[in-house]
């Protein structure tokens, strides 16, 4: 699971470097032609959503359900 975890981070950071450029440009373009701002947009998010796997904070579904506690249940 690490080796899978580690190599999503890699795959991310590549993403990342290869849309960034894109993203400036695209930001130009978006001054002169607004059409550009929705596919702008959708670039940021692809971008952000790298940036969340590249960092190290747990999964979400980690922290979804706290452990079920039998003691408590039985009260």
């Amino acid at each position: 699971m690490i080796q899978d975890s580690e190599h999503g981070k890699k795959l991310a950071q590549n993403l990342l470097e290869l849309l960034a450029p894109y993203e400036e440009e695209l930001i130009q373009l978006e001054r002169d032609v607004p059409v550009f701002s929705s596919l702008r947009r959708a670039l940021g998010i692809a971008i952000a959503e790298a940036c969340y796997v590249i960092s190290d904070i747990p999964s979400p579904q980690d922290n979804l359900v706290p452990p079920a506690d039998p003691a408590s249940q039985a009260q």
